[in-house]
């Protein structure tokens, strides 16, 4: 019973408060009641504070656009995240792309040069998805991470504080209220004409009773005042006590600056060092590329009508007229004069080829074989011989010699 008496007590009691808070909280946006200004130092650490959230959120947000483009896969990791559950691992745009090509590769055919091709371009891709999701996993754990941390964490904790100053404000102005109106009553109650009247005996009587209520009336609100003083002097000291706690948490932000410039460096080299290898890989994709012969990548551009980039043709061209300055390489028109006629050259492999079947020669980069050409056949292709072995290579994966 005790117990019950003591929650309901409480519970009025918190009633009051909030019902006091509320009615201060109106008046002063009805300019009807005074309100205590916080002092500039601690305004401008709010405002700090408050900057400091809306563009972490922003920049945090943004980041992970960029790093997940596909908003239900950022939902889903959302979702993970909150279940405290690791993310089945899938496979990214990169690396699906590289697959198709290494896919399409296979099936045209690795002996044939754009199969081979797609079959390079595929690996690389790949590589570039393997750097893709290093780079997300880096800058979640070194730069995400810790902006999430500061809104899900430091800033609530500032919120909170922050609340419970506005609340220790409302108490102190309404309690400043309280006092001003028993000040004013009590000087309107000593103000009363309290002079004794003369007169008959009722008069008399009357002027009695109306001395004796002036003085319990002057009481009460004697006492109301002291009340109130007292009221005011508690208030205030837990308005002070909480706004030091307020700015000593405020005053953190800095240090929160410089924690976040720090992670911001290390999004930073995580970026450079993904754009560094993805410009290694395609670098030497297009090295790969260019060590195709020149006469396949004209024979492609009269058969597709297609025009090659500016840039992979001129790194193409100034390769392929380095390696013929050194090497002698031969026109396309040499090769047609090597079909028509029955001798035998010697030719250049320019990469490793895997025999598809029996008919086939396997060759490795560098090595030089005698070709010759065989009536009827494809002329995409040329008959190899290395010592005692023979078969079809197909024509560009060489290098005529001179």
């Amino acid at each position: 019973m005790n117990i019950m008496d003591f929650n309901v007590k409480k519970l009025a009691a918190d009633a009051g408060t909030f019902l006091s808070r509320a009615v201060q909280f109106t008046e002063e946006k009805l300019g009807q009641a005074e309100k205590t200004e916080l002092d500039a130092h601690l305004e401008n650490l709010l405002s700090k504070a408050e900057c400091t959230k809306i563009w972490t959120e922003k920049i945090m947000k943004q980041t992970e656009v960029l790093l997940q483009p596909n908003p239900n896969a950022r939902i889903e990791e959302f979702v993970y995240e909150k279940l405290d559950r690791k993310a089945p691992s899938r496979i990214n745009n990169p690396e699906l792309l590289g697959q198709y090509m290494i896919d399409a590769g296979t099936e045209f055919g690795p002996g044939t040069a754009y199969g081979n091709a797609l079959i390079k371009c595929g690996e690389t891709q790949k590589r570039i998805g393997t750097a893709d999701r290093e780079l997300i996993q880096t800058s979640a754990l070194n730069f995400l991470t810790p902006l999430r941390n500061f809104i899900e964490g430091d800033y609530k904790t500032i919120a909170k504080e922050r609340k419970l100053l506005q609340n220790k404000r409302l108490d102190l102005d309404a309690a400043k209220t309280r006092l001003k109106k028993a000040k004013a009553a009590e000087t309107r109650s000593s103000q009363l004409n309290s002079a004794r009247l003369e007169g008959d005996n009722i008069m008399v009587n009357f002027s009695y009773m109306l001395n004796f209520l002036h003085v319990k009336w002057l009481k009460i609100w004697a006492e109301e005042v002291t009340k109130s003083e007292q009221e005011l002097r508690i208030t205030q000291s837990e308005f002070d006590r909480q706004a030091e706690i307020t700015r000593l948490l405020l005053e953190g932000i800095s240090s929160t600056h410089a924690h976040h410039l720090r992670c911001l460096n290390d999004f930073v080299e995580a970026q450079m060092t993904y754009y560094a290898q993805c410009y290694q890989y395609m670098l030497d994709l297009q090295k790969q590329l260019g060590s195709f012969p020149s006469n396949y990548l004209s024979n492609n551009n009269q058969t597709s009508g297609t025009p090659v980039p500016s840039t992979l043709s001129n790194a193409v061209g100034s390769s392929a007229m380095a390696s013929t300055s050194g090497l002698g390489i031969t026109s396309p028109s040499n090769v047609t004069d090597l079909k028509e006629s029955s001798g035998s050259r010697k030719a250049r492999v320019l990469y490793d080829y895997d025999a598809a079947n029996s008919t086939e020669l396997s060759l490795l980069a560098d090595e030089v074989i005698s070709v010759f050409s065989v009536v009827g056949m494809d002329s995409d292709w040329l008959m190899g011989e290395r010592g005692n072995q023979k078969g079809k290579v197909p024509i560009t994966y060489l290098e005529l010699l001179n």
